[in-house]
């Protein structure tokens, strides 16, 4: 194609129950003038073959085959071979609207914005076929750098500014800030961190295209993560050092980082008393006094203003600095979310 508005980029692996649904979704896209990059990311099972098989009946559609090495290091691969005037990031297992791309190249256009961002789903599975939907929307605006800055915790609050996928990036500005994925775990937030950090031209849209599939038996959720608490801690810095680089410090934004903290900081306890933990009784005592005693835990919990009575409540140990009540209350939560997905998703929402 001389025209190629959007290089859509897909790293792909253990995904071949859900890879062919995201592929035909884009293929459905009502924009027409986009090429489609998979990085079939060494997978052991079928996604490449897969990916092969719809590349050939669409000449959109490249895949590059490569031993394993990560998500981040596959997506910059594909970047380096991008054609498209805008970037657009997919994951493999999940799926998007028909009218994602187009109606995001037209706001890009329409508004010389540098990123788009738009709402998304959240589907969360309960069982194989049943799951239930949770919306990330904020209403319509158009920023510059300004007035992007000083709302952008609106949009940290909802969601909307942690993910690759619910956006359009402008190749020409992601490229001339040498912009790139780190070879990180959870390397979506400090790409998306790099992009927001400078940016100057931002369009908000209500409107929801993106299907994120949660609750999957792989899913990441399921697993214990021996350096979640540090990677939490490391990422509370990059937030702070954000807004001091913004030189945005009103009382909303403040509040915004610091609930965000002690949320993360419950998620991170809880991650130590989930049961795919096999630290011993002790050692989970030990690292859950070592968190409630972090030097941030004390200023955030003065700044922050929980939004429901179940998050007030799952406070109160943590403002005792309790390590027996916090363990009991984080046992109960892993309780809950081991053996009630649905009942999880609905709390978390509704946090």
């Amino acid at each position: 194609m001389q025209d190629i508005k959007i290089s859509v980029i897909m790293p792909v692996y253990k995904v071949e129950k859900y890879v062919g649904r995201a592929i035909e979704s884009i293929l459905a896209q009502t924009l027409k003038e986009f090429e489609f990059l998979i990085v079939d990311d060494g997978s052991p099972d079928n996604s490449g073959k897969i990916c092969d098989e719809y590349a050939a009946k669409d000449s959109r559609i490249r895949v590059f085959h490569r031993e394993n090495g990560g998500a981040p290091s596959a997506r910059n691969m594909a970047m380096d071979h991008a054609q498209g005037k805008y970037y657009y990031f997919m994951d493999g297992d999940d799926w998007a609207e028909p009218t994602m791309l187009e109606d995001m190249y037209e706001l890009a256009e329409k508004n010389n914005a540098q990123l788009v961002v738009t709402g998304y789903f959240i589907d969360t599975y309960y069982s194989d076929t049943e799951y239930i939907t949770f919306n990330q929307v904020q209403p319509d605006a158009v920023y510059d750098q300004k007035s992007f800055r000083e709302n952008a915790y609106k949009l940290f609050d909802c969601n909307l500014l942690y993910t690759p996928w619910n956006k359009l990036y402008s190749r020409e500005y992601v490229d001339s800030k040498g912009i790139r994925f780190p070879q990180t775990f959870w390397d979506d937030f400090p790409f998306v961190l790099s992009v927001i950090r400078d940016v100057e031209r931002v369009v908000v849209s209500s409107k929801q295209y993106y299907h994120f599939i949660r609750a999957r038996a792989e899913s990441e959720t399921a697993v214990y993560r021996p350096n979640m608490y540090e990677k939490r801690e490391e990422e509370h810095g990059w937030m702070l050092d954000l807004y001091r680089h913004w030189g945005v410090s009103d009382e909303a934004s403040q509040e915004m980082i610091a609930r965000r903290y002690i949320e993360r900081l419950i998620g991170c306890i809880e991650n130590v008393t989930n049961p795919s933990c096999k630290l011993s009784y002790s050692e989970k005592r030990k690292k859950i006094k070592e968190m409630l005693n972090g030097e941030h835990v004390k200023p955030c919990l003065r700044l922050a203003k929980p939004r429901s009575l179940m998050m007030k409540l799952m406070l109160i140990p943590v403002r005792l600095n309790n390590v027996t009540l916090t363990m009991a209350e984080s046992k109960v939560i892993s309780k809950v979310k081991s053996s009630n997905t649905r009942l999880f998703a609905t709390l978390k929402a509704k946090r």
